[in-house]
């Protein structure tokens, strides 16, 4: 006899494509290569054209620059070492044909089983295939910090994206005002220098500055990348609480306590609307669900107020 997840016309949330985990090693260095660039790049940045403005009494350029420096280093090094949401392995005592169903603004979600976690992941959580974790909130797997973002890091990764724009574009207009203060010498070690660190300077600032928007256009609208095109329901998004609200719980809402090792206590009620359904095997039923009196129809979190990213 058919189970109930098989005529329950829930939602259900994308799937992530099969991935083979790449080795550790690589994606670490990677990452550790893209911080000795930045280290690289700033260090010959502040030792021949800032040195050069900061001696003729410029020294506007390298105080303003440096303080970006140390804000995109700081979230660069945070976001490479951040807990982005990681959910704990489940036990063996849960099972896959057991059914579970959560209502968020009057919308059903039956969570799906994660087989390598071994537990029934919440709306909007994803077992990322890089790192073989699942994540809350899963918005993408980042390959230049080696790191998910999610829930808990999602605020360090728009702070680096914002950071790495006022920092290149900071460095992109004090190089060519050195430039054009040093036209009336010949060329030298600086103008080279100068030169090289404006060239990557303006190649990043384009990408970055379009990474930046579409991310502030996802917070506004509750979304997440990966996502991408999938709606709920015919375009309605059960989790937009609102522009302005999603910015607050995407950046200024309270975090939280982290998960513990009893990773399995995730299927535990976390509020008065998380409601599981378990149901045993019984005939097909047709008919739409429809959610409970009981519930206000908001997902609730651990310090029971709405949360969205």
């Amino acid at each position: 006899m058919p189970l109930l997840k098989d005529a329950m016309p829930l939602m259900k949330e994308p799937h992530p494509p099969p991935q083979v985990p790449l080795p550790w090693v690589l994606p670490s260095l990677f990452a550790a290569f893209n911080v000795v660039l930045l280290v690289i790049f700033s260090g010959l940045f502040f030792a021949f054209p800032c040195r050069w403005l900061a001696q003729n009494g410029e020294w506007a350029f390298p105080v303003i620059t440096g303080l970006l420096f140390i804000l995109t280093f700081f979230s660069l090094i945070s976001l490479n070492f951040s807990d982005p949401g990681i959910l704990h392995q489940g036990s063996n005592e849960q099972g896959p044909l057991m059914v579970h169903v959560v209502w968020v603004n009057h919308r059903a979600f039956r969570l799906q089983w994660c087989q390598k976690c071994c537990f029934h992941r919440p709306p909007r959580t994803y077992h990322c295939p890089w790192c073989n974790i699942c994540v809350e909130d899963f918005d993408h797997h980042c390959k230049w910090v080696n790191n998910c973002i999610g829930h808990r890091n999602f605020r360090f990764f728009m702070l680096l994206v914002l950071s790495l724009c006022l920092y290149s574009g900071a460095m992109l207009v004090t190089c060519l005002i050195f430039l054009v203060r040093t036209t009336h010498l010949s060329f030298s070690m600086d103008k080279a220098i100068a030169i090289l660190v404006a060239v990557p300077a303006a190649g990043f600032l384009v990408p970055l500055f379009l990474l930046l928007l579409i991310q502030a256009m996802s917070v506004s609208a509750a979304e997440r990348s990966y996502e991408g095109k999938c709606r709920y329901l015919q375009g309605y998004n059960p989790f937009d609480h609102g522009c302005a609200s999603n910015w607050y719980l995407t950046i200024c809402a309270p975090l939280g306590p982290k998960y513990m090792a009893e990773a399995v206590w995730l299927q535990r009620v976390v509020g008065s609307d998380w409601v599981p359904i378990q149901t045993p095997r019984f005939p097909a039923c047709t008919s739409v669900l429809s959610p409970p009196a009981s519930t206000s129809g908001s997902l609730q979190t651990r310090e029971g107020s709405p949360r969205e990213r």
